[in-house]
């Protein structure tokens, strides 16, 4: 399989005299040039039975690196499990208009945090009017800046409960179909996160700098309330098993997967997608390996930026208690405390009951030497 680090390794010097790295571009670059290779050490497993040792590379864990994030999901996961109710769940996606692009690539830190704020507030405030829901939702937003083509797309998938706890600590159901209007979330949502933006110190610079300028700032806001803005409910989940499957595949996504990268040489990527304005149709497309790597790096995300945020009976204060409230209302069985999974029983899980057998004398098991970690 090629990968996105045999990628960089093979024509990162070319993409690097051409374009400059931010500071957590750069980390995030040398994470993924690195991972299971000698630069970060390694770490030594011996068999139990023959005592066959095997030396493996130590991984980078660098949250976009998209050979590292399998074990931190179903970690992920397990923990999300214990908060979910048996009612529906629907899918909600917020997306911006492509003229923000530049204000949110040159504004990241400032603008996701905003665009999170806007969503959440319009979700919650809609849910609260007695006239769709008359109560509290718990909601799962996850940030994706990524096209299915690698171009700069910022989205949020929001996964909303269907049904809320009420005021008077009563369970309120909703209705079978999204129960809030998407035009009317579009446009409560389009009037905040621009009231945000215009309230906000913003940094313009490179093609966009003309938006430094007052004037032509207030022209781009004024043109974007007179846009329609793109808000779509995807059809609701059949069970609560399926919003598991979802997050799964949604929370610690990376911008591709190396499973989608077909083929690399001549200076050139050919990667799989899907073109949703087509129909979804599966087609190939090929680019220039600079430009596979600086398509990568746009989806970078600035260090300490929580790209999954909980809201309503799932935010984290009082959720615990919330939650075991809802279950009991739902009539479900109180929740029994459990200890997480170990390491070694989820990658079980993901690999084996015998991934760790010795290749040696095929009866042993492999296991982590101490100390756990040598030099390479």
């Amino acid at each position: 399989m090629i990968e996105v680090q045999d990628i960089i390794n093979r024509y990162g010097k070319d993409f690097l005299e051409k374009h400059k790295l931010s500071y957590d571009q750069a980390r995030a670059y040398r994470a993924l040039q690195n991972c299971r290779t000698a630069a970060l050490g390694s770490h030594l497993d011996v068999c139990n039975e023959c005592g066959f040792e095997k030396i493996s590379y130590n991984s980078c864990r660098n949250r976009h690196c998209p050979k590292c994030q399998t074990l931190t999901k179903e970690k992920w996961i397990e923990k999300q499990n214990q908060y979910l109710l048996d009612i529906g769940y629907f899918h909600v996606v917020f997306t911006v208009p492509e003229e923000l692009n530049p204000v949110f690539y040159q504004n990241q830190e400032v603008a996701y945090s905003l665009f999170f704020k806007a969503v959440s507030e319009t979700l919650m405030e809609l849910c609260a009017d007695g006239k769709y829901l008359g109560a509290t939702p718990g909601i799962t937003s996850v940030l994706h800046t990524w096209g299915q083509n690698l171009t700069y797309h910022p989205h949020l998938h929001c996964i909303v409960t269907g049904g809320g706890l009420a005021k008077d600590k009563k369970w309120r159901s909703s209705r079978k179909k999204f129960f809030i209007p998407v035009k009317v979330a579009s446009r409560k949502f389009k009037g905040k996160l621009l009231s945000f933006l215009k309230q906000s110190k913003l940094y313009f610079g490179g093609g966009a700098a003309h938006l430094s300028n007052p004037h032509d700032f207030e022209s781009l806001i004024s043109s974007l309330y007179r846009k329609e803005w793109v808000v779509y409910c995807k059809p609701p989940f059949k069970s609560p098993s399926n919003v598991i499957a979802y997050l799964g595949r949604y929370t610690h996504r990376v911008a591709i997967s190396n499973n989608r990268i077909l083929k690399a040489g001549n200076g050139k990527v050919s990667f799989a997608w899907r073109d949703y304005r087509d129909g979804g149709k599966k087609k190939v497309m090929t680019v220039a390996a600079t430009e596979f790597i600086r398509r990568f790096m746009l989806h970078i995300l600035p260090s300490g930026l929580r790209k999954i945020r909980h809201y309503g009976i799932l935010s984290s204060r009082y959720k615990t208690e919330k939650i075991a409230l809802c279950r009991k209302l739902l009539g479900m069985t109180a929740l029994q405390a459990g200890q997480p999974s170990t390491t070694l029983e989820l990658l079980q899980k993901l690999l084996g009951q015998d991934f760790d057998l010795c290749p040696c004398c095929k009866s042993g098991h492999l296991s982590r030497a101490s100390p756990n970690t040598v030099t390479a």
